[in-house]
């Protein structure tokens, strides 16, 4: 019924037993314990708060140091008031489900239960005349700084991220040689002159690759992720770490550790279409091939190199963490972490609401950055369906060396483990 961050899950009702437990366990990012008398801006604050992080509980008739006082007023005015607290002081209004449970020497406890996935985020909670954004962090509720006032937005669906734009940048901040490469050889459409400035605003724009801002046109963020001439420059999180241990666990020595950055997408001759310049993903591969050793094998005359990592796999977990990430967090970059018996890619942020490692296993589709997938899309890096773990990671890795990849989902980031060998049971 409950699980070991206190979230709730499908079914409500709680009994002695699992309330003694989370008492034991104290207070965590999920848990809160109140007396009945707090005011009922306090309370709104911890119901925003708890709903815009994973829900949870807040138990009222308990001290902070879990010994419990009990409820001081009728159970049935204590809900009233809950019910009213939520309706009034918590934008948008929210339904918590309440109960209480009997502790025994006369004593009963009110549980408030408040969702997991919440889908209105951010919930804000009402402060005098004014309605402020709350976030739980550890056992402590507070304001939200802007960073992560935007990662909630992001996460309820109010507005995208990657459309913001870049600040310091001008249209020229996008590399034309790959913008042409994608309007005339990608998309097979028609190219404006080099100088026909108007007509690169209205075709950028559209696109989401450039937004107006103090009067002038500049890159967006998807904009600069994918064309831009120096994205770290003025996006730090938009790179991938690349690291290759020589152990099964992190350390000091290192086989190889660099920095890759630059667009995602690769340059190609407008003539012959041969590859000027590596995008992210290239980049990403190649480094894997660089730091692992191939084995090979004869098919009929000729030599085929067996990589430890099956490439298809790879990049798709690559391109996966490029178009997925959540690039609100700053200064972190997707990480591509090569061990002596796996590789994992990690990629910044926790999954949307709804999505989980199982879902996609079945094919779940989801889009955080939609600009990037489409643009990806168009250069043949993203699954047409949008079900690439499915469709490409699992039956690679069934197919290289019969095993499947783990799937990670923590609160701050998602990773995809890709095993060399069959784990020995």
């Amino acid at each position: 019924m409950w699980d070991t961050a206190g979230s709730m899950a499908s079914e409500a009702t709680m009994n002695k037993a699992d309330l003694v437990e989370l008492i034991r366990s104290g207070e965590n990012s999920g848990v809160e314990f109140k007396r009945d008398g707090l005011r009922p801006e306090r309370l709104a604050a911890e119901i925003a708060a708890l709903l815009n992080l994973e829900g949870g509980y807040i138990f009222l008739g308990v001290e902070d140091n879990g010994s419990v006082s009990g409820l001081t007023r009728d159970p049935r005015k204590v809900e009233e008031w809950v019910m009213e607290t939520a309706r009034t002081y918590v934008l948008p209004a929210t339904i918590p489900y309440w109960e209480t449970v009997d502790w025994g020497e006369g004593k009963t406890v009110g549980v408030i239960s408040l969702p997991r996935d919440a889908p209105d985020k951010p919930y804000k909670a009402k402060r005098g005349g004014h309605w402020i954004i709350q976030v739980r962090v550890g056992t402590t509720t507070r304001t939200a700084g802007r960073e992560e006032e935007e990662r909630l937005y992001l996460q309820g669906g109010v507005f995208r991220y990657g459309l913001k734009p870049v600040p310091g940048t001008a249209l020229d901040s996008l590399d034309q040689r790959h913008l042409r490469d994608y309007f005339g050889r990608v998309l097979g459409g028609s190219v404006p002159p080099a100088n026909d400035v108007e007509q690169w605003q209205r075709l950028l724009q559209n696109l989401e690759l450039a937004t107006p801002a103090s009067g002038r046109m500049v890159a967006t963020i998807d904009g600069m992720l994918l064309f831009g001439k120096n994205p770290k420059r003025f996006l730090p999180q938009s790179g991938i770490r690349a690291i290759c241990y020589l152990g099964t666990e992190p350390d000091y020595a290192t086989r190889a550790d660099e920095d890759l950055k630059g667009p995602m997408v690769p340059l190609r001759d407008p003539e012959d279409g041969e590859l000027v310049k590596l995008g992210l993903v290239d980049k990403a591969w190649d480094f894997v091939r660089r730091n692992t050793t191939p084995s090979a094998y004869l098919e009929g005359a000729r030599r085929i190199d067996r990589w430890e990592f099956p490439e298809e796999a790879v990049r798709e977990a690559v391109v996966n963490a490029l178009v997925h990430r959540d690039y609100s967090i700053v200064g972190t970059d997707i990480m591509l972490v090569i061990y002596s018996d796996r590789l994992e890619v990690v990629s910044p942020g926790r999954l949307p609401n709804t999505v989980t490692p199982a879902g996609m296993r079945l094919g779940m589709r989801y889009a955080r950055n939609q600009t990037l997938v489409n643009v990806m899309r168009d250069y043949g890096y993203v699954d047409a369906r949008g079900m690439g773990i499915r469709n490409k990671i699992i039956p690679g890795m069934l197919a290289h060396n019969g095993t499947e990849p783990d799937l990670i989902a923590e609160e701050y980031r998602f990773t995809v483990r890709l095993w060399k060998e069959p784990k020995s049971s």
